[in-house]
C-alpha cells in the first residue's frame, strides 16, 4: 500500500479483521517512480501481496504489466494536493495560484514525493507555472519522507496529498492548493494476479469501499469515491 490511503486504512483495518476473522499483514511502497521500494518493483522481484492499494496511475501501470486480476480494480477515494509546513511556523496563503507560485519561488527547498504527485508537479504543474527551472526541489522516496524533512527543518515545505500531511508528526497543514492548478489524486485497490486468497481479498476491498468506511476516509482528508460522484 502507498501512503495516501494509509490514514484511513490504519483506522479501518482493525474493524475489518475483527468482523471478518481474516488476518491481514500490510507492507508499504510508492505508487510510482524509480527505486526498489515502489510497489511495482517489489512485485517484480517476487514480494508477495494479495491486494494493492495505490494511485490510479500506479494501478494502470500494474494492469499494463499483467500484475492484476482483470476486473478487480476499485476506486476507493480521492484527495487533493496541499502544502505541509513545519509545526509552529506561520501558515502561508496557498489559496490562489499567485500566492502559491510566490511561496514556491521564495522557498529555499521544496520536498515532493517521488511518486504520482511529484511526477505530475515536475512534468506538468511547474512547467505550466513557468517555474520549472526556478525552484529547488528534493524528491522523497515516500510521502512520509517528505513530511519528515519538513518536520526536521531540512526543507521549507512539502507539496503532497493532503491525507499524508494530516497523519504526519511535526508538520502543519497550510491548506489545499488553488482549484485551477489542483491535481485530485484517486487511490484504488485491486487483487494481485498471483494471489491465492481471491475471496478474502474481495472482502477486504469491499469493506474499504463500503458505506461504513466513508467516515474514516473523510476524517483522513480524502473523499470516498461513491460520495464524490
Amino acid at each position: 500500500m502507498s501512503g495516501g490511503f494509509s490514514g484511513a486504512y490504519e483506522r479501518l483495518l482493525p474493524e475489518f479483521m475483527r468482523t471478518s476473522g481474516i488476518d491481514v499483514s500490510t507492507g508499504s511502497g510508492a505508487s510510482q517512480g524509480a527505486g526498489p521500494q515502489t510497489i511495482a518493483a517489489q512485485l517484480a522481484r517476487g514480494v508477495h501481496a494479495d491486494v494493492v492499494i495505490l494511485s490510479r496511475e500506479g494501478l494502470g501501470d500494474l494492469i499494463a504489466a499483467n500484475k492484476i486480476v482483470a476486473g478487480t480494480g476499485v476506486d476507493l477515494a480521492q484527495v487533493p494536493l496541499g502544502v505541509a509546513m513545519r509545526a509552529g511556523t506561520a501558515k502561508p496563503d496557498v489559496r490562489t495560484v499567485g500566492a502559491f507560485k510566490q511561496l514556491l519561488l521564495k522557498a529555499d527547498t521544496i520536498a515532493m514525493p517521488a511518486s504520482t504527485s511529484g511526477i505530475w508537479m515536475t512534468t506538468d504543474l511547474f512547467p505550466r507555472l513557468g517555474i520549472a527551472d526556478k525552484v529547488r526541489t528534493k524528491l522523497a522516496p515516500r510521502g512520509s519522507d517528505a513530511t519528515r524533512m519538513v518536520a526536521a527543518g531540512e526543507v521549507d515545505l512539502a507539496v503532497m496529498p493532503v491525507s499524508e500531511i494530516l497523519v504526519a508528526p511535526g508538520v502543519a497543514f497550510a491548506g489545499a492548493i488553488a482549484p485551477e492548478i489542483q491535481f485530485v489524486q484517486t487511490f484504488s485497490a485491486a487483487i494481485v494476479a498471483v494471489s491465492k486468497a481471491i475471496e478474502s481479498s474481495k472482502r477486504l476491498i469491499g469493506f474499504l469501499c463500503s458505506a461504513g468506511a466513508a467516515s474514516a476516509i473523510r476524517d483522513s482528508g480524502m473523499e470516498p469515491i461513491a460520495a464524490a460522484k
